[in-house]
């Protein structure tokens, strides 16, 4: 039980730290500097606590609504977005009352019966609560098992360890910002003009994040955001304790699942893949109607777990779809198992609209019991299983990443099953040897991908004229000219260049468009290539050698880069 918990604190205050808390960061700091509207509060014993009753609000609404929130709407036969509905309105409500006292007096009147928290107030622990609907931490495998267990009624007294634990250890982070918020609030609170146009900030902060989380505008903030708690999560999934203490367990159906090892290059042979179950609304088949896998051999199937919500899949998504998109005529099929992490995302048409906006048009199928995803053992958003014509897995991939390797998979086993086939150029990059450990990883020429070091400091799609890092730190790369910025790559416009520190044998450049490269090195005569038709990857520099130092590329006009991998 102790490790149980310590996984559980250790998973939560990764997640507290992700990118994906960006939206609560604000609403937590104005919700531990805002007094009740009565403004009595700068004379209240209690006015230090407020910090730690929000943060106990939103622990126990966040515990208790994750393991049996389902239940709990579902007995009272309300919809699934009612939660999430319920907390906007009251962020909208509180927002409100700080821009107008009265309407706040208003709000807090039906409150005034209610016993006191912890021998102090009340709005606190309340508007705690109702933060707590609307925390929508990043995916894990700690979560994902807490996910689990609540979806299937499987709730015993280790998962409420397991979930308490995760709630303390992710909003540990979100108490220190309450604090920041509270401390200012006293600081100010003598100064009366202060204290009301901070009172008048917090209402207009409020409305504009609950409008914000409504129509979901803050995916995009977090989308460009790199998760820079990535590795970490992967080496928290991976760890053997976290595997064999949270996975479910295994049966005679996906037992020789454990044969694949997670992100492994090499195709493996792990078992017929477990059957589709318990499945509820499709989307993007011919009338909307199911399919099985076992309609499906013939076919290469990536089966991919994910949740709308989860910025992890939603930074996936577009590999996929371009996947899709250019394989899907020589015998390759991308289907989607949406594994809900929140009740809302339940809603088949809040589900529509999110394919529609990420313009998803592979087939996709509500897995809202979760039944699919533990036929599979599967512990992770998102997560793509790999299954060849003859309906076994051959590959596992989970979270993020590794695109290059899941690219050359899919082309193996399409050669695998047509040895004369005729491929299209990859769309990502080809695998390529890894031949010297701690060499320069892979690296994306997109924004929200971390490597890049310039000026301005990260790339913007709203940005076009750049300047080279006088100074390159190792494994990065920076832009000089002007360059028009895409979401998965870059075009060389005027004095293109890309500045790049490496370490490795060799160098490769997934390019597309026309014109030329030149490549410049210290000491050594500038090389120019060609670069002519769709993506394809170009070799930059071959050494017999490991390469530790600085290039330069120079980019004609029209050039579009995607990727580096190194060798």
């Amino acid at each position: 039980m102790v490790t149980l918990a310590l996984i559980g604190l250790v998973g939560g205050l990764i997640t507290g730290v992700s990118p994906c808390v960006l939206p609560m960061l604000p609403i937590i700091f104005f919700a531990g500097a805002t007094p009740e509207v009565s403004d009595h509060e700068e004379d209240s014993p209690h006015r230090h606590r407020r910090p730690l009753l929000v943060i106990l609000g939103l622990i126990t609404s966040f515990s208790v609504f994750t393991l049996a929130g389902s239940a709990i709407l579902a007995a009272l036969g309300l919809p699934d977005s009612f939660l999430r509905w319920a907390g906007l309105v009251m962020l909208s409500l509180v927002g409100l009352g700080m821009l107008i006292p009265q309407v706040g007096h208003l709000i807090e009147r039906p409150f005034y019966r209610l016993p006191k928290v912890a021998g102090g107030d009340r709005g606190p622990f309340l508007l705690g609560l109702g933060l707590g609907t609307l925390y929508v931490p990043c995916a894990g495998p700690v979560l994902a098992a807490i996910t689990v267990a609540g979806a299937t009624g499987h709730i015993g007294s280790d998962t409420v360890v397991l979930t308490i634990a995760f709630a303390i250890g992710a909003a540990t982070p979100l108490f220190f910002f309450a604090a920041a918020g509270a401390r200012i609030r006293a600081r100010i609170a003598a100064y009366r003009q202060q204290a009301t146009r901070f009172r008048v900030i917090a209402g207009v902060v409020l409305i504009a994040l609950a409008f914000g989380l409504a129509f979901n505008l803050t995916d995009k903030i977090q989308q460009l955001v790199p998760d820079y708690t990535a590795g970490l999560q992967e080496s928290l999934a991976n760890s053997k304790s976290l595997q064999d203490t949270l996975s479910p367990f295994a049966t005679a159906e996906n037992k020789d699942l454990s044969l694949c090892a997670a992100g492994d290059a090499a195709l493996a042979s792990c078992g017929t893949a477990p059957a589709l179950r318990g499945t509820q609304q499709w989307f993007n088949t011919p009338g909307n109607q199911p399919i099985s896998l076992t309609q499906l051999r013939g076919k290469v199937v990536i089966l991919d777990f994910f949740a709308y919500s989860c910025i992890n899949c939603q930074r996936d998504q577009p590999y996929l779809e371009k996947w899709y998109q250019t394989y899907r005529d020589d015998g390759l099929v991308v289907l989607g198992v949406h594994s809900p992490e929140f009740s809302f995302e339940k809603s088949a048409s809040n589900l529509r609209s999110a394919l529609a906006a990420e313009h998803t048009t592979y087939p996709v199928v509500q897995d809202n019991d979760l039944a699919t995803w533990t036929a599979y053992r599967n512990r992770y958003w998102p997560a793509k299983y790999l299954i060849d014509t003859r309906g076994t897995v051959r590959a596992i991939r989970f979270g993020e990443g590794g695109y290059n390797t899941v690219e050359s998979q899919i082309r193996a086993l399409l050669q695998q099953a047509d040895p004369t086939v005729e491929l299209p150029a990859p769309v990502t990059t080809q695998a390529v040897t890894v031949g010297t450990p701690g060499q320069t990883p892979e690296t994306y020429l997109s924004p929200g991908r971390p490597g890049y070091v310039g000026s301005p400091r990260y790339l913007s799609t709203h940005a076009s004229s750049y300047t080279l890092s006088a100074s390159q730190p190792q494994d990065t790369y920076s832009l000089g000219g002007n360059w028009r910025v895409h979401d998965d790559s870059i075009v060389a416009t005027k004095k293109a260049q890309i500045r790049l520190h490496l370490r490795a044998r060799h160098v490769y450049n997934v390019l597309a468009g026309h014109g030329t490269v030149t490549v410049s090195r210290p000491g050594q005569p500038a090389r120019t290539f060609t670069v002519d038709g769709a993506p394809n990857l170009y070799h930059v520099l071959d050494s017999d050698t490991v390469l530790n130092e600085t290039v330069t590329l120079t980019y004609s006009a029209g050039v579009q880069a995607f990727t580096f991998s190194f060798g």
